[in-house]
């Protein structure tokens, strides 16, 4: 079953006696854990048990699953990290009597609500434990999201907080905060805050709210470059040096950067379209728009210089030829003096 459907079953109070959570979306896997809880226990956590399951053999768990609450009239039992569950499971000081959680997936007490968080790219659906849990359990897709499908979830999430967004906004939030719902939860919180209960969210709300994450900051970083502003680029280096970001790092994604306003400089000579760019390039859609924006900042010859000079200061920082802070900050020099 997919997040949203089992939202919405727990919402309506069905709550099954086993779940299985698979995927590595924690934001999936948090809601969905923090919503069962409420329906399961509401306030009183005294029936709540987590379990590490790299810590603690599954048989063990099933003794307290199968257990009768001391207080109140069902418990609540969540057990991670089934690493059993992986094609190459981890090793453990100890054996998981697999047996006992299929013979419990048979047969569930109607008194308990189990758990269990697979927080996993993958799980080995081969096994027989796995066949048990997709036949027995409810079993919820926690999956990271496709790009495709960031739009939709920042609009589903708009309507949550009772806001709307226009389209300029939300291929800024796109662009910049991409699959991440745990940040687009916040940001989109944030935003509801400002512009109130049935508010709209315009480009110039988000440019002026939005948190700025390393990516983001390293488009500033560029239009920094194509502004000849040093002043302004040596400002942000120095922000992403308070939120520890690697000199090192911010080449690679300056690189990427100017990679990209390259690579979409070629491809508009050979007639693409920004549709068949972006199919090329596997990047989103916001990243060709504004590389389209740029390219025209630069002729070829000076991009191809840029990327020397990212690549030789790149090679000079893991030489240990330079401080790296200093590196960086002529690097800057360097790029705002070819723009």
């Amino acid at each position: 079953m997919s997040y949203l459907e089992v939202l919405k079953e727990l919402k309506k109070n069905k709550i099954a006696p086993v779940y299985l959570l698979y995927g590595s979306e924690n934001f999936f896997v948090e809601n969905i854990k923090k919503e069962i809880i409420s329906r399961v226990l509401g306030q009183d956590k005294e029936n709540l048990s987590t379990y590490d399951l790299e810590e603690v053999p599954i048989q063990e768990v099933i003794g307290d699953v199968e257990t009768y609450p001391f207080f109140g009239e069902r418990k609540l039992i969540i057990a991670s990290n089934p690493t059993f569950l992986k094609a190459k499971p981890d090793k453990t000081p100890f054996d998981h009597n697999l047996d006992s959680l299929i013979s419990y997936l048979e047969n569930p007490v109607d008194y308990s609500v189990f758990v269990i968080i697979a927080p996993y790219e993958k799980i080995d659906e081969r096994k027989k434990v796995s066949k048990e849990l997709k036949k027995h359990a409810k079993y919820v897709n926690c999956e990271p999201i496709k790009e495709k499908d960031v739009s939709s979830w920042i609009h589903s999430l708009a309507n949550q907080f009772h806001i709307t967004i226009d389209q300029d906004a939300v291929e800024i939030i796109e662009g910049e905060l991409s699959a991440n719902l745990q940040l687009l939860e916040s940001e989109l919180k944030k935003f509801s805050t400002f512009v109130g209960d049935n508010g709209v969210v315009t480009k110039e709300v988000v440019d002026k709210l939005i948190s700025h994450t390393s990516n983001s900051s390293s488009l500033r970083l560029v239009d920094a470059v194509i502004e000849r502003d040093l002043h302004k680029a040596i400002a942000i280096f120095k922000d992403l040096e308070k939120m520890n970001e690697e000199p090192i790092a911010l080449i690679g994604l300056l690189a990427f950067q100017f990679r990209t306003i390259l690579r979409v400089k070629l491809l508009k000579r050979k007639g693409y379209t920004q549709f068949q760019m972006q199919k090329q390039l596997g990047v989103h859609p916001y990243v060709v728009k504004i590389a389209l924006s740029r390219e025209k900042q630069f002729s070829v010859q000076k991009l191809k210089t840029i990327m020397d000079k990212l690549a030789n200061t790149d090679a000079a920082m893991k030489r240990g030829n330079m401080e790296k802070q200093l590196a960086f900050e002529i690097l800057l020099y360097d790029l705002i003096s070819v723009a």
